[in-house]
């Protein structure tokens, strides 16, 4: 058998049925695996190790008494720390938190992970707040990418993909406000979706407002969508989430993509893309052709958004600190309080003008897709830079948005977009394309990734840790 660390959580499950392995097992592999690998990467905040193990035990007594319950029962899973989860605490990478609180209540996420009985295994890293596209905080330090330990693992979401890609858990639950689950997912080698804006739910708001986004990040697509269907629905607590889907993502996973109409944009009309980056994405995109898609090179006639992002998000980032002190300001990482000034000094006006062009490339992108049934393009237009930098060395720009062109669009339009492997760099770094559908096709982009996943499959290749 394949080891515990290679298994999908759908191997997983099919192994727990089956009686050939079991929960304890696996969780145990799991804590060990991150005890043996975390010390090169630092994936994880926090670990309770009891708590798992008890769990894992619960689990292991369900399936052993015939009464296993919901689609993630045993499963390993992790939880990036900007989500809260009751009994332990949610640091968000910043020293200005509490390090003792612990809250009373589970984020939906985390709370329909636990309705699931998936078993948590621990609390993933973040920059300060979730504030940008690479993983490095002034409370947990830099956390780096197990391909190659010296390039960032990127981020926001970068412990969530740097513990999928150790092999420490399956799945990993992510946020994305401007790229955080399909950054890291493509300078890691893992899958990861950000679904449509308001299927997970998510409390407390982002004080990014409807940028941000919930989504998971696995080593397989079906663990992908078995996840969306356990997060997706209504949350009381969230005013802006919508319906579960009437269908399972799972339900349509193997409808393949034979005459669906792709568009296919290399540098959406704006981007420099790396040329060997480019030339393994348009590679991937010509196996869509091959899978039965009718492809075309067509760029969406949208210009760049970043100086809207920036206004949104500078002033997103300038309310989440509103309450701290001067001490306490005096703490948070450098970049994070000079976007938060920046984004002080952006009027009402400002956020509003920035809000009508959000919506107007809003309309040109639902007008597109009454043409194409989905957009590929490049995840990131470089592999993974150096560890412990916001922005790689030579970059015109000293933000994160700089180097990120394709990610933050389709958080301003809250579009469904998927990040798969489509190859490796000559010097061995992964390499992303994402995928793009219409708002409410979360299950159209799962099913073209799926096809592209089985033509072209990315899971026999490992970090060479531990």
């Amino acid at each position: 058998m394949t080891s515990i660390a290679e298994l999908s959580a759908t191997e997983m499950l099919a192994e727990y049925r089956a009686g050939r392995l079991s929960p304890v097992e696996v969780a145990r592999d799991a804590l060990d695996r991150i005890e043996a690998v975390d010390g090169a990467i630092n994936a994880y905040c926090h670990l309770d190790r009891e708590r798992t193990l008890a769990d894992a035990a619960a689990a292991e007594a369900r399936y052993r008494d015939g009464e296993a319950h919901g689609l993630l029962d045993g499963v390993p899973v992790s939880i990036k720390d900007i989500l809260l989860s009751r009994g332990w605490p949610t640091l968000r990478g910043s020293r200005t938190v509490d390090p003792n609180q612990a809250w009373d209540v589970d984020a939906p996420a985390v709370a329909r992970l636990r309705e699931h009985n998936a078993v948590l295994v621990g609390k993933t890293t973040t920059p300060e707040l979730g504030w940008k596209g690479v993983t490095d905080s002034p409370l947990t330090g830099v956390t780096r990418n197990p391909w190659d330990t010296t390039k960032t693992a990127g981020g926001s979401s970068g412990g969530a993909s740097a513990a999928v890609a150790a092999g420490t858990s399956p799945i990993s639950i992510g946020t994305d406000g401007g790229g955080s689950v399909r950054i890291p997912a493509s300078f890691s080698g893992v899958f990861g979706i950000k679904p449509t804006y308001g299927l997970v739910p998510l409390f407390p708001a982002s004080p990014y407002g409807t940028l941000a986004h919930v989504g998971p990040l696995s080593w397989t697509v079906e663990d992908s969508a078995i996840a969306l269907d356990v997060l997706s629905g209504a949350d009381s607590r969230d005013w802006t989430a919508g319906p579960r889907p009437e269908r399972q993502m799972t339900s349509t996973l193997e409808a393949g993509i034979a005459g669906m109409r792709v568009a296919f944009s290399p540098t959406l009309g704006f981007a420099s893309v790396d040329q060997e980056v480019a030339t393994i994405v348009a590679a991937a995109a010509k196996s869509f052709a091959d899978l039965g898609a009718r492809v075309e090179l067509v760029d969406p006639p949208i210009p760049d958004p970043v100086e809207a992002f920036h206004v949104l998000w500078f002033a997103g980032a300038a309310a989440s600190i509103t309450a701290l002190s001067p001490e306490q300001r005096a703490r948070l990482d450098p970049g994070l309080l000079e976007v938060c000034e920046e984004g002080a000094t952006r009027s009402a006006l400002d956020y509003v003008a920035a809000t009508a062009v959000r919506a107007e490339v809003g309309r040109i992108m639902g007008e597109f897709h009454e043409h194409f049934d989905l957009l590929l393009t490049p995840t990131m237009p470089i592999a993974a830079f150096d560890a412990g930098v916001e922005v790689p060395s030579g970059s015109e720009s000293h933000r994160w948005t700089g180097w990120t062109p394709f990610t933050y669009p389709f958080n301003m339009t809250q579009q469904p977009a998927a990040s798969v492997p489509c190859g490796f760099t000559a010097s061995g770094l992964p390499v992303g394309l994402q995928v793009v559908g219409p708002k409410h096709a979360d299950a159209r982009v799962l099913t073209a990734c799926r096809a592209f996943e089985q033509a072209h499959p990315w899971q026999d290749r490992r970090p060479a840790l531990g």
